[in-house]
């Protein structure tokens, strides 16, 4: 059985059938985490939980009534949603693994599943979560930093970090070598960087294509 972690996950278990359902959430109580049931997709949409700051992923059932386990993924990818899902069926339905693997889903488990191998794919699922939300931090402390400058001082930021010199890049924006300078102290600053390196690197972080 999986240790306790030091700060629980959240995992939330989305299955219309109740006796299954309360089964799930006793067995991942019991392994550590926080479980919330809810009978339906519509019952999660409406609830419509905060992702958590320590983690946490979707079990889903890809039939239920109304708004399938499918549909449900489809929204929540539509809404950028950082959970994961991991995908249960008791009908072994191949077709529609397919279309929830690609469609991003961590795993697809068929009715009935062993325990242990079940609490290890939450817990796949939940680093997962975990990875995605702290570069996504880290993205959001670095639009934080870069919203700092002003257009100008964005402008050779970019140069900087392509790795042009003063110069270069006083040719470039036909502005004086000193004035390139000032820009260059002020950039500097605002980002808590030391170097081109780390101004590329913070650039990139914020957007992967922001020196193309």
């Amino acid at each position: 059985m999986m240790s306790k972690p030091t700060d629980p996950a959240v995992v939330h278990v989305i299955d219309d059938e109740a006796p299954f359902r309360r089964s799930l959430l006793f067995l991942l109580e019991s392994a550590g985490w926080m479980a919330i049931g809810h009978e339906s997709a519509e019952a999660f949409l409406d609830a419509a939980p905060p992702f958590p700051e320590t983690g946490g992923c979707l079990v889903l059932d890809i039939r239920m009534p109304r708004i399938s386990g499918l549909e449900l993924q489809r929204r929540l990818n539509a809404a950028g949603s950082a959970f994961p899902v991991v995908f249960m069926t008791g009908h072994g339905d191949v077709e529609l693994a397919v279309q929830a693997m690609k469609a991003g889903a961590v795993d697809f488990l068929q009715k009935p599943f062993k325990d242990q191998p079940f609490l290890d794919t939450v817990e796949r699922a939940v680093a997962l979560s975990q990875t995605r939300h702290d570069a996504e931090r880290r993205r959001m402390q670095a639009c934080e930093s870069l919203g700092h400058l002003s257009p100008r001082e964005a402008e050779v930021a970019r140069w900087l970090a392509l790795g042009l010199s003063n110069k270069e890049i006083a040719r470039e924006l036909a502005i004086s070598d000193h004035t390139v300078h000032i820009h260059r102290q002020h950039v500097m600053e605002k980002t808590g960087t030391g170097s081109a390196a780390e101004l590329a690197r913070l650039i990139l972080r914020a957007n992967p294509d922001g020196l193309d």
